[in-house]
């Protein structure tokens, strides 16, 4: 009797075992400490660096509410007084120029562009990814090849020819330029992203009867759609911030933004305040374009890195 109460009353081997497991996986508490003093350094660096590259966006703001005398001092006074004064400036309230037609050609030839870039660019990168090509590796280096010129090397054969076929000031143009601008990269992008699409799917829709426009629309979309959100938000950013064609091409019916925000360097000096509240105001949409798609484009940004 003795010797069955004693049998039923030690550890089994199973047991045992798994005490041992965890006794070995449980961590000393200077391990455990020191694992967490480097979180806390690791964070507190983070943020040290994330405010250093955040500080010039928050001194341009500062400057922005500043009147020009006090913008313009040295070294900068962070007490002056704030004021709407830039902004008034910006929109036009005071008497300037209006900054209406320059945003909205900008929106124009970005928005335009980037679903024309997105629409050329999704078949081409489909073909390149999923389907049987010849050397996809290498149409993707020609396609990359177009962006080692410099625009500033062909702005002068660009102005030649706009300047000829009479489309000096044409936003047309600017919207032709900036979807061959970004092509190369769109279909470099969506390629990485399209690669990432389950093969099963696409037997499962051809073997259905699905027509190609069908599987590109209803099958494939709505699986890459990070990667093609991420692709359009870079393309319309590529496009809304840029300067060199639109300053040599435009005029004054189809100036951008970023022309009408080189008017407030002029021959009298720095308008300083006044700039940093186009620079922001400016900056807006972009902004409010990144933080609409924020989720959509770190998936998409996410999907094309992990293979």
């Amino acid at each position: 009797m003795m010797n069955s109460t004693i049998h039923k009353t030690q550890p089994q081997p199973d047991v045992l075992r798994i005490g041992a497991i965890r006794g070995r996986t449980r961590k000393p508490k200077s391990h455990r400490e020191a694992a967490r003093r480097k979180n806390v350094f690791m964070g507190v660096a983070a943020w040290a660096v994330g405010l250093l590259f955040a500080t010039p966006v928050f001194w341009m703001i500062l400057t922005s509410f500043h009147s020009e005398p006090d913008a313009a001092t040295n070294p900068p006074s962070l007490l002056a007084p704030l004021t709407l004064d830039g902004y008034r400036n910006f929109f036009g309230l005071d008497g300037g120029a209006s900054p209406w037609p320059p945003l909205i050609n900008s929106a124009t030839a970005s928005v335009v562009s980037t679903i024309l870039v997105i629409l050329l660019a999704f078949p081409a990168a489909y073909a390149l990814s999923i389907k049987p090509v010849k050397k996809p590796q290498s149409v993707l280096f020609f396609a990359l090849t177009t962006k080692f010129l410099p625009i500033v090397a062909s702005i002068l054969p660009l102005y030649l020819f706009a300047l000829y076929s009479g489309l000096i000031d044409n936003i047309g143009l600017l919207i032709l330029l900036y979807t061959t601008m970004n092509l190369p990269i769109a279909v470099w992008m969506l390629q990485s992203f399209l690669a990432e699409v389950p093969k099963e799917m696409l037997e499962a829709a051809e073997m259905d009867g699905a027509k190609l426009h069908q599987v590109l629309i209803k099958v494939v979309a709505p699986v890459a759609m990070p990667g093609l959100a991420a692709t359009a938000l870079i393309c319309f950013i590529f496009s809304w911030q840029e300067l060199l064609l639109a300053r040599t091409l435009t005029n004054v019916v189809a100036g951008t933004a970023p022309v009408f925000l080189t008017s407030f360097v002029t021959s009298q000096g720095l308008f300083l305040a006044q700039l940093c509240a186009a620079a922001l105001a400016i900056s807006l949409p972009v902004v409010i374009a990144g933080i609409a798609a924020q989720d959509k484009l770190v998936q998409g940004l996410s999907l094309g890195a992990v293979k």
